[in-house]
């Protein structure tokens, strides 16, 4: 071959080669940007692509019909909320509306909810109601809400426009017990129906694509990673929680484990890594490890090993180990989602010790399914503080609500539980979620004499003969008298046997316990709240100032999680009461006040 073919075989073959190369470079390059970054030490994780979808509070209203009251109510003046409750009786075939508006019975009240995120079709929520301004009822004790249709509404031009009916409300109303009308009638004209709401539509959760990042395979491989981690069962059937839907959407599936935590379920989600090699995953779980064991980052580092799943439960088990309480308690919640039973010793440690971590405590021992965080619960249904207490109780019902321990009973309108247990006597009642009364101590008297109110038409006198007349007073009934002892069980049942309905009960052991007939400690809402702050000691300061995080705990914390919600939406509105006790008693680990009984109610401007 001459020179100058050889020159041209050689150039032909280094074409070839640059060719290939350069092919390779550019023709098989990845549409996303993402597939050809360099491999960090701080791998993508479903946050830096995507933001919660649907995590806010959507405020339900309606005017809304109360009937049963005892005069207390009023004829509403010409108005556009009179117009809408006018036009609602009518479509339900109530015969002559504006003669019944005119009942001293019945008094127009706003209804407003709260639909929580994730929320399904049936699931109960509260209902909130209010006497408006310009109406001239007095108080709405004995008061029932009648069935009415929730909206989101708004108001403009002077007319009321409605929105899709997203839930139904009605129930009894439970009023502040010491709110009289004659001298507190802003008290008195407003009211709770607990559970009284039914939601009519599931509030879907899901994952928004941030903009820079809205792609289908960016969609699709986030659902991917998502699924890798979680699933659930569909008819027997495996399927993973998350569904790629568009470009922008990924749709979330609530994980069975997670169901009282939505919060925490988006942010474990959100921690999930999108793609990493098994030697990438070993690499990141021993930098986890590491910064597990230091209380600044030992949050963060035990939401992503949770994220991580069965793989990182070594790591979580050594920080249960560690002589910081901080960094025991963040491993032992997240092992606990893990379901792992290693986490039980040290989330009871942290309920009975640290204030800050307490609701978070108890709510993660109540998705353990092992004997150890029953007993721990268990055990603390005798402890001193209150609010601990009750707090296990509530994890115990979520736990398992047919267990007999807390199973209970229903009586009338409300769940009535009598818990054979140490500890100081204690009656626990509610404000939220739904009619409960909780005795804590099975043997509690109401001590003699005494005369108290059990709602509009039932009284509760003490007798010569030491005994108590529980008796009920209603027009167009002939009169029902039932004789007990001093028991308060007795008492109890005797006002639900006659027809009592829950907010009766309440009014009669708050009036016992101002009146001095109950000496047991009584509480309302007793519940350990989100957002203390836990102040690490000096050793361990190793970076910003130690707070605990304000997270907001389904189990416990709804109210409180809802309300701060809208306020920082709406701002401040009227009606918020300043901080009082119900009861002067002092306990050992119930480290601050908390607002009375409807004081922490939001309402309209």
């Amino acid at each position: 071959m001459s020179s100058r073919m050889r020159w041209i075989a050689s150039g032909a073959v280094l074409l070839f080669i640059t060719g290939c190369c350069s092919w390779d470079k550019f023709s098989f390059r990845s549409q996303s940007p993402e597939e050809n970054e360099p491999v960090t030490q701080s791998p993508r994780l479903v946050r830096d692509l995507a933001v919660p979808y649907n995590m806010l509070p959507v405020r339900v209203e309606a005017i809304g019909l109360v009937t049963g009251l005892r005069g207390t109510g009023s004829d509403p003046a010409p108005s556009p909320q009179r117009a809408v409750l006018l036009g609602d009786m009518q479509t339900r075939g109530v015969e002559e509306p504006n003669r019944v508006l005119q009942l001293p019975s019945t008094s127009l009240v706003l209804v407003r909810g709260i639909l929580r995120p994730g929320i399904q079709k049936g699931d109960r929520f509260d209902i909130e109601v209010r006497v408006p301004a310009a109406c001239e009822t007095t108080s709405l004790r004995g008061g029932r809400l009648l069935e009415c249709r929730m909206r989101e509404l708004a108001v403009l031009g002077g007319r009321v426009h409605e929105g899709h009916v997203l839930a139904l409300a009605q129930g009894p109303i439970l009023v502040d017990p010491s709110a009289e009308s004659g001298e507190d009638r802003v008290m008195a004209a407003r009211g709770r129906v607990l559970g009284g709401g039914v939601a009519m539509k599931s509030r879907p959760l899901g994952l928004r694509l941030k903009s820079e990042h809205q792609s289908v395979f960016n969609s699709s491989r986030i659902a991917t990673a998502i699924n890798r981690r979680f699933h659930t069962f569909d008819r027997g059937v495996k399927v993973g929680v998350a569904e790629a839907q568009t470009d922008q959407f990924v749709r979330l599936h609530v994980h069975p484990r997670y169901k009282d935590n939505i919060d925490r379920y988006v942010r474990v989600v959100r921690a999930v890594v999108i793609r990493e090699s098994a030697r990438e995953r070993a690499e990141r779980i021993a930098r986890l490890k590491g910064q597990l064991l230091d209380p600044a980052t030992a949050a963060e580092a035990a939401l992503q090993l949770e994220a991580i799943g069965v793989e990182g439960v070594d790591a979580l088990t050594a920080g249960i180990e560690s002589p910081d309480p901080e960094v025991r308690f963040h491993a032992a919640e997240s092992l606990a989602y893990l379901d792992r039973r290693e986490a039980a010793k040290p989330l009871a440690e942290a309920a009975r010790d640290q204030p800050a971590f307490r609701v978070f405590a108890l709510s993660a021992l109540s998705v353990i399914e092992d004997f150890s965080a029953y007993d721990a619960l268990r055990d603390m249904l005798s402890l001193p503080s209150a609010e601990t207490r009750y707090g296990a109780f509530r994890s115990l019902w979520v736990m398992n609500r047919n267990d007999a321990l807390v199973r209970g009973e229903r009586l009338g309108d409300f769940s009535y539980h009598v818990l054979d247990v140490g500890g100081p006597p204690m009656i626990h009642v509610t404000r939220n979620r739904r009619p409960e009364l909780v005795v804590f101590g099975p043997d509690q008297h109401l001590e003699t004499p005494l005369a108290l109110n059990a709602g509009n038409r039932i009284m509760v006198t003490s007798l010569p003969t030491g005994e108590v007349s529980v008796a009920k007073f209603a027009v167009g009934e002939s009169d029902q008298r039932r004789i007990v002892s001093t028991r308060v069980d007795e008492v109890i049942r005797a006002i639900a046997d006659l027809g009592g309905m829950y907010p009766d009960v309440v009014q009669l052991l708050q009036e016992a316990k101002q009146s001095g007939a109950l000496r047991s400690r009584f509480e309302i809402d007793a519940l350990p709240e989100a957002g203390r702050r836990y102040e690490r000691s000096p050793d361990n300061l190793a970076g910003s100032p130690a707070q605990q995080d304000e997270r907001d705990d389904d189990l416990f914390a709804e109210v409180d999680a809802r309300d701060r919600s809208i306020r920082q939406r709406s701002g401040s509105e009227e009606g918020d009461e300043g901080e009082h006790r119900l009861d002067s008693d002092e306990m050992a680990g119930d480290p601050e006040p908390r607002q009375g009984f409807l004081g922490r109610m939001l309402w309209w401007r």
